[in-house]
């Protein structure tokens, strides 16, 4: 008989002990582990790169430009396409070039008709009158929007991880609390039974309760495998592996020491938007003013009858090149340039009205919850306090029971006072955690 009850006694223990190869996983472990494979970060982070490589687009604009160009020609005779292109001397002119020269001269001139020209031009602007720097102030403050937008989406994410760890601990508590709940139930109907005939009532009720929290177990594990299932995927762990959460908790909490909220992520990221719309009106508006600009320019060209001989040294050719400063102005765009600035300004208002709200909601959310942490942290003793009365109370009421001088609807009804006390104890833990995490991802 004693070898009978020491084998119960061990595969209880084996039942209720966490696996032997369950995955141990820390609350720090499991935010990096869902940071580091957070697609919204990495998303963040390609934004912040993009921003960068349009910086660089932008400043390319302040450097010289080099173009090159080549170009053939033949002049064709449209009296003769397949004849090179001549013209006829008139003898006058012809007498006249002989007496000159005093060389014979044919009555027909042959004009070199094929041509090839190529050329490379330099230009640098010098002043702009803020086409360019607005651009590049403008591109700068995407680029903290950008940065800013990183850092908030860490911020929620890591939110996030917390959150989902502390659910998934939640879970395995309420796992715990079912299973005692549903382990008293079946205790009392032992001791129900163990002393003689059963009074029906009593034991109907009983076994309507046990029924009752078995279903409430079984809800409390389902609950616990899709919360541990949601923490393996989004942490990139092995569904199938086990998980041992080690973080417990907290029995104290202590003050927040929370200052006054006067920046956020969310506010940097408006306000540089702002900056950025106000200088793109400055950029657009720069667009009607000249562009000076520094110019020089280098050209070859070639011409002969044959193309065979185009580039011998016979042929005829000539080299030219100049240097100087340009002055582009604009004079006429329809009103794109005011249309697009009135654009570019009603954003910028919008992103103020933006920013106002953020601050307006941001701020009451930050409040409410330093609010929310010291008020369920001031109650969190009374609760205590309450619950272990209660568990004193079940303690009372089961021996009664068991003595047969109470019924089992009592019993039932401080069951259910415990069991509530107990869930509401392990939801205000929950809450003030969180209440704490939304703090620090508002307000760090």
């Amino acid at each position: 008989m004693r070898k009978l009850n020491l084998a119960v006694v061990v595969l209880s223990v084996m039942a209720f002990a966490p696996c032997a190869h369950a995955m141990d996983l820390s609350l720090n472990t499991a935010v990096d582990m869902i940071l580091d494979q957070s697609q919204d970060l990495k998303k963040a982070a390609a934004n912040v790169k993009k921003a960068e490589a349009s910086l660089d687009a932008v400043n390319a604009n302040r450097w010289f430009k080099i173009e090159g160009t080549a170009t053939y020609m033949n002049v064709v005779d449209m009296e003769n396409p397949f004849k090179s292109y001549s013209i006829d001397v008139p003898p006058e002119i012809g007498a006249m070039v002989s007496a000159m020269t005093q060389q014979p001269m044919s009555s027909t001139l042959d004009i070199p008709d094929n041509m090839f020209m190529a050329g490379i031009s330099v230009t640098q602007p010098i002043y702009t009158f803020g086409k360019i720097g607005n651009a590049v102030k403008s591109v700068k403050s995407a680029i903290k929007m950008a940065q800013a937008g990183q850092e908030m989406t860490q911020r929620q994410v890591r939110y996030s991880a917390v959150d989902l760890y502390w659910t998934a601990k939640m879970t395995d508590e309420i796992v715990k609390i079912s299973r005692a709940d549903l382990n008293a139930a079946r205790n009392a109907k032992k001791s129900l039974t163990s002393a003689g005939r059963a009074n029906r009532i009593n034991l109907v009720k009983i076994e309507s309760d046990i029924a009752t929290k078995e279903i409430n177990l079984s809800n409390a594990e389902f609950n616990r495998d899709t919360a541990h299932r949601m923490l393996k995927i989004l942490a990139g762990i092995d569904i199938n592996e086990e998980l041992n959460l080690t973080d417990e908790f907290p029995k104290n909490f202590g003050d927040l020491n929370a200052g006054e909220l006067t920046s956020t992520p969310q506010w940097d990221m408006l306000n540089e938007q702002i900056q950025m719309y106000e200088r793109n009106v400055r950029a657009q508006r720069a667009n009607a003013l000249p562009t000076l600009a520094a110019t020089a320019s280098y050209n070859y060209i070639t011409l002969d009858q044959d193309f065979n001989n185009l580039f011998h040294s016979d042929s005829i050719n000539t080299q030219s090149g100049y240097w100087g400063v340009a002055l582009q102005v604009p004079i006429f765009s329809g009103g794109l340039n005011m249309a697009n600035a009135t654009v570019e300004a009603m954003n910028a208002e919008s992103a103020r009205q933006d920013l106002d709200k953020a601050k307006k909601l941001t701020t009451e959310e930050y409040n409410r919850a330093i609010d929310q942490y010291n008020h369920l942290r001031g109650n969190l003793k009374t609760l205590e306090n309450a619950r272990d009365l209660a568990a004193k109370a079940y303690k009372f009421s089961s021996e009664r029971f068991a003595a047969g001088q109470t019924s089992a609807v009592e019993l039932s009804e401080v069951s259910a006072g415990l069991y509530q006390l107990d869930m509401a104890l392990l939801n205000a833990k929950y809450n003030i955690l969180m209440a704490a995490e939304s703090v620090k991802k508002l307000g760090e």
